[in-house]
């Protein structure tokens, strides 16, 4: 897999937008880990204080990192089709913005909006 996606594997969105990637991908491209397992996260290099911040991709062959909104601009772009969409979103006046301040409330307010779940939810297709 060329891509690692790191997620919040407590939050109820978090977790069901990476099944909808999971039944998208199938495995091709992303493997998955919550930001609750320490011992994946220090082996690529990523701390809490980074989790805080929302999802995080890393490209795995190129040593990138995308954060936030900006991960989910990105997978976007790796799904088929997805390229158009952001492409078109990116090209609106504000919308990118609007996008950035959208995903910061919801990244900071996701338990109270969509709940939080009693069990992590780790991806059959994590880091074995």
């Amino acid at each position: 897999m060329r891509y690692h996606v790191i997620y919040d594997g407590n939050c109820n969105l978090c977790t069901n937008l990476v099944q909808l990637l999971e039944s998208f991908d199938q495995g091709r491209n992303f493997v998955y880990t919550p930001m609750q397992d320490e011992q994946v996260l220090q082996s690529v290099q990523v701390n809490s204080c980074d989790c805080e911040k929302g999802m995080i991709l890393i490209d795995t062959q190129n040593n990138q990192r995308w954060q936030g909104s900006d991960a989910a601009e990105e997978i976007a772009q790796i799904l088929p089709y997805g390229a158009w969409f952001v492409n078109i979103y990116q090209g609106l006046p504000l919308a990118k913005g609007m996008g950035d301040r959208l995903y910061a409330m919801i990244r900071d307010n996701r338990y109270q909006l969509f709940g939080k779940r009693l069990e992590t939810y780790r991806s059959q297709h994590g880091v074995k």
